[in-house]
């Protein structure tokens, strides 16, 4: 009697195809994309003009072509984001015909809902006008661009993050998501942040919009901008608060790693004017893009986490 043998791969037959690192995390984000638009009647996506949420715009559109996207965008308006983040945040919402929620720190503080603070940044008084726009709207999952690897804070989270009804985050009511199965399940009032980028880091970013092409604004590539000194970063000069006498402005050869409120997003010595110098750069950096260019993050260990409870993102 002879033993047949069976071999692991026979003439014909091909191996399973592989993904890639990128194509895997692209994979992901459109599923959780598609599981939004399935379990939820009303996601919105936050977008700000900044590379992450450019991103998730840019997933959101491949998840549903060719369909149209089945939500709009929130942005949270501080009164000092960069003017060139401001003006590729209307045209690409205007090119792809989405609505544009926009929430005003400016009016707030106009109408006395908000103070200003003493030290300008308008940063932290984003979430009362965020949480009211969500209530306002009804909005009952809403998609942010948070990464795990940015910031202590945000590595706790969960893709699906459920906030209650004043949209407070507690971390002992996060959910399991073992096997990419996500629980939507809220209660009336209650709703759920998503993060589609969750398990992306800033060098798989920027090495997905080189391989996509896609376009970026200029602020995120070296250029020549005025800017002044303030406890170790770059920050640009406005009417903000800053420069004070003690602090000289410099005209300078800078980009931006992340970009927010001008007050308190610091700018980097950089030569890099491609998205190739960009991955190099950040491939030889040690420190997150938060914790070299936010100094929002700087106040203490949990400034971020505090301001997660109390309902940003």
């Amino acid at each position: 009697m002879t033993t047949a043998t069976h071999p692991r791969h026979t003439r014909g037959t091909r191996a399973p195809h592989a993904l890639s690192h990128l194509d895997a995390l692209e994979a992901e984000s459109v599923h959780v994309f598609r599981e939004v638009a399935g379990e939820f009647e009303r996601p919105v996506l936050l977008f700000s003009g900044g590379k992450d949420s450019i991103l998730m715009l840019h997933l959101a559109l491949k998840a549903f072509a060719p369909a149209p996207v089945p939500f709009g965008l929130l942005h949270v308006d501080t009164g000092h984001n960069f003017p060139e983040v401001l003006e590729y945040r209307d045209r690409v919402a205007a090119e792809h015909s989405l609505r544009l929620h926009v929430a005003s720190v400016q009016e707030y503080i106009d109408s006395g809902r908000l103070r200003e603070r003493p030290d300008g940044t308008r940063n932290p008084l984003q979430t009362v006008p965020l949480t009211e726009a969500i209530q306002r709207e009804r909005f009952d999952a809403v998609f942010g661009g948070g990464r795990r690897d940015e910031e202590k804070a945000r590595a706790k989270e969960r893709v699906f993050s459920l906030r209650d009804e004043f949209s407070q985050w507690d971390p002992r009511r996060q959910r399991p998501e073992l096997w990419e199965l996500y629980n939507g399940r809220h209660a009336p009032g209650e709703h759920v942040r998503v993060f589609p980028l969750s398990n992306w880091t800033e060098l798989d970013v920027w090495q997905y919009i080189e391989r996509e092409r896609i376009a970026l604004p200029e602020i995120y590539f070296a250029h020549e901008r005025e800017v002044f000194l303030r406890n170790g970063m770059w920050l640009t000069a406005g009417g903000w608060g800053g420069p004070r006498e003690d602090e000289p402005v410099e005209r300078r050869l800078v980009r931006y790693r992340t970009v927010g409120d001008m007050s308190c997003t610091g700018a980097v010595d950089s030569d890099a004017v491609t998205v190739a110098d960009v991955i190099t750069e950040i491939a030889a950096s040690r420190l997150t893009e938060r914790g070299a260019t936010r100094a929002d993050d700087r106040l203490s260990e949990a400034a971020m986490e505090d301001r997660k409870r109390e309902g940003y993102f």
